[in-house]
């Protein structure tokens, strides 16, 4: 009998024991494919928007190591300043600089643009990270829905800025970091702005599709030029963006759904290896056009390959941002 009773301790313990280590495995297999290679970018110039927290500031970290001379395009400074005190002491690299680039504002975009230029004659790589998700119906300063207007509209404004920066450094690199939300997407032609009716989820995955059709139109203008475009999926990622979500920022959501639901996701050091990826590989010196996930290439959905759909979205883009239209690469 008293073997019995201490049995079941003994029973109990091998039963966590157990469970922890399959929950532990599972989230080790979730992390997806590492970025091995060892390259370095010393000296390279480097922006990445939204790079104080998430995915953006493990990737800041990481090329940062690399000996990269890294721009933290971020809306907060302080959040920023506090990052990249964080860097700096994981990296040893002095050359990280905090920079206000607010992308739901136009001319905070354009005040960025226009200082960068000041300070660096070129630009070799530039990663569109910053972003929102399924946020309430909220607009940036110029009143163009939060998310399209962040996610595409934004990166839009800033990539065609500077332009001129990249085409001085080619071989260059833009890396827009996309989702596999895309896959959901349509393009609203008649309500892009959903003015007539907003959906958090269906504005998100519009915004994603638009990151597609963007990096297909500019790869195309820029044929020639040595600057790549290309998209990813970073994964189902551990980050801040899903803050609005109901079900995780909940009380209830929070005890309840989120612990059974992490093995599943990716930490941020994960979710930045199809990044660091696109934007150092040396294999991809010449791919563009192109969309990866987990390291390697993938297929996206049709309508992220309607070509007729991507000139539309481009000319919309055009108009909403004020621009002229840019040049075809010389």
């Amino acid at each position: 009998m008293f073997s019995a009773l201490r049995s079941k301790p003994v029973v109990l313990c091998s039963t966590i024991a157990a469970g922890a280590g399959v929950t532990f495995l599972t989230k080790d297999y979730f992390q997806g494919t590492a970025f091995t290679n060892p390259v370095r970018a010393d000296g390279k110039i480097v922006v990445i928007t939204g790079a104080n927290t998430g995915i953006g500031k493990e990737t800041a970290k990481e090329l940062a190591k690399r000996g990269a001379h890294v721009y933290m395009a971020c809306r907060s400074m302080k959040r920023c300043e506090a990052a990249r005190d964080e860097i700096l002491l994981a990296s040893k690299n002095p050359n990280v600089h905090c920079r206000e680039c607010d992308l739901a504002s136009f001319a905070s975009i354009k005040e960025f643009a226009k200082k960068f230029k000041e300070e660096q004659p070129k630009l070799d790589i530039l990663i569109n990270n910053g972003g929102v998700m399924r946020c309430p119906r909220m607009f940036t300063r110029e009143g163009i829905e939060l998310q399209i207007g962040v996610n595409h509209f934004g990166h839009f404004l800033l990539t065609t800025l500077l332009l001129d920066q990249l085409k001085k450094a080619a071989p260059s690199r833009v890396v827009v970091v996309s989702s596999l939300a895309h896959e959901r997407g349509h393009l609203q032609v008649d309500d892009l702005n959903s003015d007539k009716h907003y959906d958090s989820g269906a504005a998100y995955n519009q915004s994603k599709l638009a990151n597609l059709l963007f990096t297909r139109s500019l790869s195309q203008r820029l044929a020639g030029s040595g600057v790549t475009v290309n998209a990813l999926h970073p994964g189902v990622v551990n980050t801040e963006l899903g803050r609005h979500m109901g079900m995780f920022s909940s009380f209830l959501g929070k005890i309840f759904v989120k612990p059974f639901l992490w093995p599943f996701f990716k930490e941020p050091i994960a979710g930045a290896q199809t990044t660091l990826y696109v934007a150092l590989d040396p294999d991809l010196e010449k791919i563009t056009g192109k969309y990866f996930s987990d390291c390697a290439l993938k297929t996206p959905a049709a309508q992220a390959m309607d070509d007729k759909m991507a000139e539309w979205l481009w000319q919309v883009s055009e108009k909403w941002v004020k621009l002229d239209k840019i040049p075809a690469a010389s």
